[in-house]
């Protein structure tokens, strides 16, 4: 049996954030159609807000490929020089149940939450929004503004906020530009990025908020959202995670990337547990994009997007890039 396997620089030359963009929508709508199947997530915290891991898995029937994902998160790999996120993507044939590849999995992780967090925004902010604001100064958060950059193409003005540690996001600002244009091709010369200490001056002057935190304490505050703005909620993953305070929900238009997760471990689960919204208030947001139900209807709609993520994302985007490593001559193939 033989299966490629691919490192973070190799996945980095087959993959392209508009195709991830589209790659991600399609499972989406495949998703919302009952094309698909995912598994029950494995959730393991070692030390809280410092280390955990998940495992997720899932089948793309019309694919041909089932798989998953193991990925973690350390906090103080920093201090070791490794990465905080490490993760590992298995991708199988489904017709003989033959492993196909194994690939790195932070990189993918990281192109396929940007995607999903641009595709909220796509579907359901107001088409002439200009201000994007990211709560999280990490690695994520590159990927965010750059499938935003890609999807609205018009964005003037970028803030990048850490709660925790200010300076971590000045760092970032002053360091995006140039990432933007080496890993993604983004040319931000027209754009304005700037590192928000005060969030209650941000948030309301931003058009789109993205938040990507391991929050367990909401940080967007109620009073800070004004009508027309819609939020992507991508940190929220786990159960008791959240990171806009429930009362946002309450006359939102809300959308999530999977129904069950969402409820059970998504930025949705505490409003609904707190009778701020129904589970039937939700819909997945498959349905919007395949246009079978409708989204934003003015431009004074408060909409929110709940992305847990899903392995199914990760599979397809694995399996993408494989087929593009095949066609390069990239990777190394294996004999098992």
């Amino acid at each position: 049996m033989k299966a490629k396997v691919m490192n973070k620089n190799e996945i980095m030359q087959v993959t392209e954030m508009k195709s991830i963009i589209r790659v991600v929508e399609d499972v989406y709508c495949m998703k919302s159609k009952g094309e698909t199947v995912v598994w029950p997530t494995t959730f393991h915290v070692f030390e809280e807000g410092k280390a955990d891991m998940d495992i997720k898995s899932g089948y793309l029937p019309s694919q041909g490929v089932f798989g998953h994902k193991t990925v973690s998160f350390f906090a103080e790999n920093v201090a070791k020089g490794l990465p905080t996120l490490v993760g590992v993507i298995n991708v199988f044939d489904a017709k003989t149940g033959c492993l196909t590849g194994i690939l790195e999995g932070a990189y993918i992780t990281g192109i396929r939450t940007g995607a999903a967090g641009a595709i909220g925004a796509k579907y359901l902010a107001r088409k002439n929004s200009e201000t994007l604001f990211i709560l999280g100064a990490g690695n994520q958060a590159a990927f965010q503004i750059a499938a935003c950059i890609t999807t609205f193409p018009a964005l003037k003005k970028v803030y990048v906020a850490d709660v925790l540690n200010h300076e971590n996001a000045v760092r970032f600002v002053n360091g995006i530009q140039e990432r933007l244009a080496k890993e993604f091709g983004i040319d931000t010369s027209g754009i304005r990025f700037e590192a928000a200490a005060d969030l209650s001056e941000a948030v309301p002057d931003s058009d789109i908020v993205i938040t990507v935190t391991p929050s367990r304490t909401p940080v967007i505050k109620k009073e800070w959202i004004r009508p027309g703005m819609h939020l992507s909620c991508i940190g929220a993953d786990a159960e008791g995670k959240e990171e806009i305070e429930p009362e946002i929900f309450r006359n939102a238009k809300v959308f999530v990337d999977d129904m069950y997760h969402c409820v059970e471990a998504g930025e949705s689960e505490i409003p609904i547990k707190r009778g701020m919204i129904e589970k039937e208030n939700l819909t997945e947001i498959g349905k919007l994009i395949s246009g079978e139900c409708d989204g934003r209807s003015s431009d004074e709609d408060i909409t929110i997007f709940d992305a847990t993520g899903m392995a199914l994302m990760d599979i397809a985007a694995a399996n993408v890039a494989l087929a593009m490593a095949e066609e390069k001559g990239l990777g190394t193939d294996i004999e098992l």
